[in-house]
């Protein structure tokens, strides 16, 4: 009976909440769709992102239900990815506390993610705060989409739920297919995802005098960046691939002073070029600018697409300012 799996797989994963039940519906994976390899590499995905873009703040995330339902980690995302600081506590310690701290956290955010509309919100307090995997998921994709759209997660990623719902006659329940992340285009599947989505990939594929339009706006920004230490890129292809240039541009645009020590000014070797240019792509992580399918490798190696989605990646956040 439907009913009694319902019962037996919370008797075995965890407490059964009987005041959600005696709320209305509830939501609850399947236990073969936990074991998914998509929605494992989307877990996967997520705790990489968050680990990387709060790595500056030192906080490491290992398990989505266990790690963000006290608004510690969300509240730090929020502040990184937006630049909101919030009037709460930076440890809540009590069920009382973190539960003020989800609800001002989850209001900026749902302003932040134009959701208004509380019939579109797949998340609430309560749901985060009971370590509610569904719905944690839901929040941390709709943050990506939101802040860092540019970040590759799997595609086509869907659980099955069972949908239990209470009223005067007693539980009813239903299985039903929830939509993590959609499918792009009928075929999705064989094509890289990079491919086609990334900006760089499909400008690349444009008439050659398209191209060197958005490079020579990209390169005039460098320029313009690099012009207060009296240095000047003319070849954009090549100038970046030894990492010196780009981690001056990375210390001038963000606002730090990068020790001397710590690369090499005159690089010789492929090896000095790859120290100079692997430092740089981990310095933009801690800056929480991620740039997707980029090798250090690959900047090394003068690959066009690559160098230049590193610089679009610096163009995009930092234009205008």
């Amino acid at each position: 009976m439907m009913e009694a799996a319902v019962f037996e797989y919370h008797k075995e994963e965890d407490p059964l909440d009987i005041e959600d039940f005696q709320a209305g519906k509830k939501k609850l994976i399947q236990p073969a769709s936990l074991k998914d390899p998509k929605l494992e590499k989307l877990k996967e995905t997520l705790v990489y992102w968050i680990n990387s873009t709060l790595k500056a703040e030192h906080i490491v995330v290992q398990n989505l239900e266990e790690d963000l339902y006290d608004g510690l980690v969300l509240h730090h995302l929020l502040s990184k990815l937006a630049g909101v600081h919030l009037p709460v506590e930076e440890m809540a310690m009590t069920t009382t506390a973190q539960i003020h701290k989800l609800e001002v956290v989850l209001e900026e955010l749902d302003k932040r993610l134009g959701l208004q509309d509380s019939s579109r919100i797949k998340w609430n307090v309560k749901l985060i705060h009971n370590k509610d995997l569904l719905a944690t998921i839901h929040l941390l994709v709709a943050m990506v989409r939101c802040f860092q759209p540019e970040l590759d997660l799997p595609l086509n990623v869907k659980v099955e739920v069972i949908l239990v719902e209470t009223n005067k006659s007693g539980i009813k329940s239903e299985i039903q297919t929830e939509v993590l992340t959609e499918k792009r285009d009928v075929g999705s599947d064989s094509l890289s995802n990079t491919e086609k989505e990334d900006p760089i990939e499909q400008l690349l594929k444009l008439e050659t005098h398209k191209v060197n339009t958005v490079k020579k706006a990209i390169l005039h920004f460098v320029n313009q960046n690099m012009s207060t230490m009296g240095l000047q890129v003319a070849d954009m292809d090549k100038q970046f691939a030894d990492g010196v240039i780009l981690l001056l541009l990375i210390g001038q645009l963000e606002g730090f002073f990068i020790p001397l020590h710590d690369f090499n000014l005159t690089p010789v070797s492929p090896s000095e070029m790859l120290h100079n240019v692997t430092l740089a792509l981990d310095l933009l992580t801690d800056t929480g600018l991620q740039v997707s399918n980029v090798d250090p490798q690959d900047i090394v190696s003068q690959d066009v697409a690559a160098t230049l989605k590193i610089l679009y990646a610096l163009f995009k956040k930092h234009k205008g300012k």
